[in-house]
């Protein structure tokens, strides 16, 4: 089976092709996935020649779509690029995938809803983007057909690129005084390691639809903070809360106060959930401190 994983030098793509590479090991060439890892610099998903070109020329099974414009705060005045990556793109590869009969699987995010619900969100929810980074996602889900995958992830932390579970090891070491971290802001911390083998077993099976996927385990940044500095063998007594409102400076984008996303639909069909959070930020940090 011919697989092409977009963004595959980011956070999750890497994780995804290294997967691939771990069910690779040891199989047969003719029952093995034949999977083409294209980074940014490789495939611009916003240039629609290049998208057709590639997925024409390697005719590919399967397209697992994690390439995305990330920078939520930077989304709120490079509006034009957010849209153009993460909807132009995303309609881009679902025309090249219907040209060839691909199935594709669209990684998402806890952005498209307004955080305001008093409960997690499950996948039939109504969405209601507060930034437009949120709402560039959403167009992206809205660009596919029914026949697609669509999985909702949060707070993501990885090997690879800029994430919450790195910069609070990098303020650990620069300074001895407070990290402060807001304490109303609610989600599931997910990890890039654990995702990867459960995209790819959604994109696999072509199953249609929305799912949410994170690790287990709601919490707020300030506990995340103050845990991953446990691990980390630091003083978590330095790790203080405050409110949203408190932060300085302000960000940019409206961040939803609550997006817990419960994995319902995963579990519905009997799929495993990925496990708890702390224990792969436990692994994570050992893994990053050497």
């Amino acid at each position: 089976m011919r697989v092409l994983v977009t963004g595959a030098k980011g956070q999750v793509g890497s994780e995804i092709v290294a997967e691939f590479d771990r069910r690779n090991s040891g199989r047969d060439s003719r029952t093995g996935f034949d999977v083409i890892g294209a980074s940014h610099e490789e495939l611009d998903v916003a240039n629609r020649d290049a998208v057709h070109a590639i997925v024409r020329t390697l005719a590919p099974e399967v397209i697992i779509h994690p390439a995305a414009f990330t920078a939520v705060d930077a989304c709120e005045t490079e509006i034009d690029r957010a849209f153009s990556v993460n909807f132009v793109g995303t309609r881009h590869l679902a025309e090249a995938a219907d040209s060839v009969g691909a199935h594709l699987c669209y990684l998402s995010t806890d952005y498209v809803f307004d955080g305001t619900l008093d409960r997690p969100y499950r996948e039939w929810d109504d969405p209601n983007p507060q930034s437009v980074y949120g709402r560039s996602k959403l167009a992206g889900e809205r660009a596919l057909d029914a026949s697609s995958t669509i999985v909702r992830t949060s707070w993501v932390s990885g090997q690879r690129g800029a994430n919450m579970l790195k910069t609070v090891l990098r303020l650990l070491d620069q300074s001895d005084g407070p990290l402060r971290f807001v304490n109303d802001q609610h989600g599931c911390p997910s990890f890039a390691k654990d995702l990867a083998p459960t995209i790819i077993d959604l994109a696999l099976s072509r199953l249609r639809g929305v799912f949410h996927v994170t690790n287990q385990g709601p919490t707020t940044w300030f506990d995340f903070a103050r845990t991953v500095a446990e691990f980390a063998g630091a003083n978590a007594g330095r790790v203080e809360p405050i409110t949203t409102a408190e932060l300085v400076p302000a960000r940019p984008a409206r961040r939803p106060m609550n997006s817990v996303l419960e994995n319902a639909a995963l579990r519905e069909i009997g799929h495993a959930l990925l496990p708890d959070w702390r224990e792969s930020a436990a692994q994570l940090v050992r893994q990053l401190n050497g």
